[in-house]
Formats: C-alpha cells, sequence, structure tokens
C-alpha cells in the first residue's frame, strides 16, 4: 500500500492534497509536511471538512536532510511529493535516496543565489535513483508538465515530427489586488526577470527580459499580450524531440504587473544578493515576497479563466503533409476556489502534481531513474485530465503562428 508524503504547504500542496484526499482509492494514505506547521494545519482542516480525510501533518524544513530521512522512515513514506520550492529539490532527491522513497517535483532546481534553472543538476541524478531501484519524475505541474504530455500526445496521435512549438500561458484572472503574483513571489519574480531564451537551430538564442512580445487571443479570456521568456520543459522538449527547429514559451501580463515590476527592479527590490540591514543580512526579493499576497490567499477574490496550450507545426502522422494543432486547457478560476479553496493557478499546477503522483503509486508510470515527463506514454495522463478538473480540446489551425 502507498504512503505519499507531501513537501509543501502553498496553494499548489493544499490542491494537490485536496484532489488526492478526493481519490482515496488511489492515495489512502496521505501526509503532509513543511517548515510552517501551521500553514499544514491549514490545509488538512480543509481536507477534513470537504472530504472527511485525516491528513497527519508534520513540520519539517526540507532543506535539512538527515531529518528529512528520519521523517520519511518514521512514516514508512512510499513516495515524496515535493511541493516546495526549487532551491530544495537537490536535498529532498537525497532524503529519498537514502530512506528509500520514489519522488515527484513540479520544478527544476533552481541555486538560491542564481536565478538559473537547468535540468542538469537533477538528471545527473539518474545512475544513483537507477542503482537503488527508485524512480524520480521532474516537472509533473502544468508547465513544465501538462505542457510537455500536450506535445508528447500531439506528437503520437497527430504529428510524425514537430517543426515549431510555442507554448502559451494566459492567466486571465483578476484578483483586485494592484500587485500580486499568482504562484510563489520568489520564484515568480526570478523567472520573470531572467533572461528570456528559446530553443532555435540547434541552439539557445538569448534576448533581454520582457523585451519580445506579441497579442494573441485567448479563448474565454480575449486578447492579452503575451510575453516571451525562458521555462525549463523547453530544455527537455528539445532534448526529447531533437527535430524541433524551434520551441518557445510565452506568458500573459497585464500592464499594472509590469508598471510594478518594473519600478520593483529599478529600486532593487527584486534583487537576490544579500544586502546589510540593521546589522542583519537579508535578501531584498525574500523580503519583498513576505510583504506581498500570498498566493494561497487570493482564491476568493479571483475571477476569470486560465488559458494554458502547445501550438505544434510538423508533418502529419497521415501523410496529408504540414499541419498545425493547437491543445489547451479553460480553467476557471471560481470553479478552482468552489471546488478546493484555491484560485486556478495553483488549481492548473497542484491536480497534475497528483496526476502524476497517481501514475506512479499506481505503476501506470514506473522506471528505475530520473525521468521527465516527456520520456511517458501521454494517454492515460491524459484521459485523468479530463476527469480530474482540467479538460483539454485539441483543433487544427490554418497554418503556423506567425509571431
Amino acid at each position: 500500500m502507498s504512503k505519499v508524503l507531501v513537501i509543501g504547504a502553498g496553494g499548489v500542496s493544499s490542491v494537490c492534497v485536496h484532489k488526492m484526499a478526493f481519490n482515496p482509492a488511489i492515495f489512502p494514505e496521505i501526509h503532509l509536511a513543511s517548515r510552517t506547521l501551521s500553514k499544514c494545519d491549514t490545509i488538512a482542516a480543509s481536507v477534513k471538512e470537504r472530504t472527511g480525510v485525516v491528513v497527519p501533518t508534520y513540520e519539517i524544513d526540507a532543506e535539512e536532510v538527515p531529518a528529512m530521512v528520519n521523517l520519511i522512515k518514521r512514516l514508512g513514506a512510499t513516495h515524496v511529493i515535493n511541493l516546495a520550492l526549487p532551491y530544495q529539490d537537490l536535498p529532498i532527491m537525497d532524503a529519498c535516496l537514502e530512506a528509500g522513497a520514489h519522488y515527484l517535483d513540479t520544478a527544476n532546481y533552481e541555486p538560491k543565489d542564481e536565478a538559473k534553472f537547468e535540468y542538469h543538476w537533477q538528471w545527473a541524478y539518474h545512475d544513483r535513483f537507477k542503482e537503488a531501484g527508485l524512480m524520480a519524475l521532474l516537472g509533473s505541474g502544468f508547465d513544465p508538465g501538462v505542457t510537455s504530455v500536450f506535445t508528447m500526445w500531439l506528437k503520437k496521435h497527430k504529428l510524425k515530427t514537430i517543426r515549431t512549438l510555442d507554448i502559451l500561458d494566459c492567466n486571465g484572472g483578476d484578483h483586485g489586488q494592484a500587485f500580486a503574483t499568482n504562484f510563489n513571489p520568489e520564484i515568480n519574480i526570478r523567472e520573470v526577470t531572467a533572461p528570456a531564451r528559446h530553443w532555435e537551430n540547434g541552439r539557445w538564442v538569448e534576448t533581454p527580459a520582457m523585451q519580445v512580445s506579441t497579442p494573441f487571443d485567448f479563448d474565454e479570456v480575449g486578447t492579452r499580450q503575451a510575453y516571451l521568456m525562458y521555462h525549463e520543459e523547453l530544455e527537455s522538449i528539445s532534448k526529447f524531440n531533437p527535430e524541433i527547429e524551434r520551441a518557445r514559451f510565452w506568458m500573459t501580463f497585464g500592464d499594472e504587473y509590469i508598471k510594478h515590476l518594473t519600478v520593483l527592479q529599478n529600486v532593487g527590490m527584486t534583487g537576490i544578493e544579500p544586502i546589510k540591514y540593521q546589522g542583519q543580512e537579508i535578501i531584498p526579493l525574500q523580503f519583498l515576497a513576505a510583504v506581498l499576497p500570498k498566493p494561497e490567499t487570493l482564491g476568493e477574490t479571483t475571477k476569470g479563466n486560465t488559458n494554458i496550450g502547445c501550438i505544434a507545426t510538423g508533418e502529419a502522422l497521415d501523410g496529408s503533409g504540414e499541419k498545425t494543432f493547437y491543445i489547451n486547457n479553460i480553467c476557471s478560476h471560481e470553479a478552482a476556489f468552489e471546488e478546493t479553496g484555491n484560485q486556478a493557478v495553483s488549481y492548473t499546477t497542484g491536480v497534475p502534481a497528483m496526476i502524476g503522483s497517481a501514475m506512479m503509486v499506481q505503476g501506470t508510470w514506473s522506471g528505475d531513474g530520473v525521468f521527465n515527463m516527456e520520456e511517458m506514454d501521454p494517454d492515460p495522463f491524459m484521459d485523468m485530465l479530463n476527469a480530474h478538473g482540467l479538460p483539454w480540446q485539441v483543433k487544427e489551425l490554418d497554418g503556423p503562428v506567425e509571431f
């Protein structure tokens, strides 16, 4: 029987634990731990009220490997679901190896002192997990995660090869705040302020952050300005689909977000280098994150939809020439809040975390070593998206996108 230990107590964790509790046949025993016990207790109370399932909670520093090992062993956890911060990935992987537990996360490793997120640190763990007979599944969120599965589903069912790929992430919701991030502020701002990179003709092309943008008309949202960014699934998708000529990632931001972020960046509040303040070292971005609204508190006020998907152009499987397909999900903030008490950005990451966990717990996806989503059969994951709150649709476009 599986026992899952979820690490982290933000909005994504809340959604994931709720969705696990809704499926006791898959997840008969769920445990929750984070640095802040009170946040775990709040999630556990909501889960108990909504589902009747009791989720035991624990206080843990995920960067303290011996403490993590002791907790995993004491609980007999078979699977550790890492929904903490990306710079905690490696310590949690170390703990899983020592304690003998399988591992899953939603975002790749990022050093604390550098806004640079890449898979090579975690790919280096492959042989150790293989020798231990354990599985590590990387990036089981929406982007990365669902977008990777979308891409591989298109390649399995629609396209023999993919020539160009554009991933478009639109949050059309309005939370009523002057400035707030829809997921962890520290990670969000580090991502947005990092240089943009996209894959083209076998190499990475870098451009200044937030300098390249295009309008796009998103169904059930409307036209929004989408900005070229780097996102980690570009690295794994290009690795496992070497024929791709160009792969890009786009995310929408409103004018108010851009204005506030520009000011904060100009005055040094997005910095990640420690500074001295009243005799103590503080990191400006961490201080900013502490005073901004917490993403998990935005659910009740956020209205509207998210629309996230992939546009892929390539050689059609049926031999009919080059075709372009658009596959996406539209998620309602209000519906997400009604079901789990969280807004749709947390929902669209937390549900795939649950589904990836289910793939591992049930043995639908298996293997010894470190794996990305692109290496797995997309069909069972896609079926669970439809069944658990993130239905998708696919349509053929007239031709490649022209931006």
